[in-house]
């Protein structure tokens, strides 16, 4: 894997790892709670094949900062910090559930820093049904804040009711991508939230759960890949 390097966006320092060719357009990673960027091994490769690849450790993750303060609207500051602070312009935006809301807040807010939006198994902004409890945490350290847990889950149970406003904002092309019965995440849900974005496509990957990119690598390729590829 890349190595890792680090940037100061405003109060925190932000992991992240760069693969591809510098002249190559830009496409940066989210990944999902607990995890961090190297959650994308599998799939780095190809992208970077066509794309400078930047995948970020979100606050509390990794190798960021982990400062004890939480939830997505600091999630997607950091990310809009993180693209200013590197001079990253249209970019690519790929998020994975946790990282995926986060993209899509990005994308609504500051649409003239996205080209296209990728949303693989984005919760939906509304209230969890029924409502989420915090796991307990396991014994032993742990790759990610735990406090992070308990802010995901709050807001998943009370989401800022602005949040359903967003995928209206959404001006990039969209690919909302859905794991199919098999994901914790209504499909339905998915469908309404494509529906919600001008203009938006549903790839549903049957049978890969929620960790589509990990569970069937190659068939997200495709659907990514195809996504991206230059229009005519």
């Amino acid at each position: 894997m890349s190595d890792v390097q680090k940037v100061q966006v405003g109060e925190v320092q932000l992991a992240y790892r760069v693969w591809g060719e510098e002249d190559a357009p830009p496409a940066v990673l989210l990944h999902c709670l607990g995890e961090d960027g190297e959650d994308w091994r599998g799939v780095v490769g190809r992208l970077a094949g066509t794309h400078q690849v930047f995948a970020l450790d979100q606050r509390g993750h990794g190798h960021s900062d982990w400062p004890g303060e939480y939830g997505f609207a600091r999630w997607r500051d950091d990310v809009i910090g993180f693209l200013q602070a590197l001079g990253l312009e249209r970019v690519a935006l790929i998020g994975h559930s946790l990282g995926a809301l986060a993209a899509l807040l990005v994308a609504a807010e500051r649409p003239d820093l996205v080209d296209r939006l990728i949303l693989e198994e984005v919760p939906p902004p509304l209230p969890a049904d029924p409502p989420q409890e915090v796991p307990e945490q396991p014994a032993g350290p742990q790759p990610f804040d735990w406090q992070a847990q308990a802010a995901v889950v709050a807001e998943r149970n009370a989401p800022d009711p602005a949040w359903w406003d967003a995928p209206a904002k959404v001006t990039a092309p969209t690919l909302v991508i859905g794991g199919g019965e098999s994901s914790h995440i209504p499909q339905e849900h998915l469908a309404g939230l494509a529906e919600r974005i001008p203009d938006a496509r549903l790839v549903t990957i049957e049978g890969a759960g929620h960790l589509v990119h990990e569970e069937r690598p190659g068939e997200f390729l495709a659907a990514v890949n195809s996504f991206l590829a230059p229009r005519p």
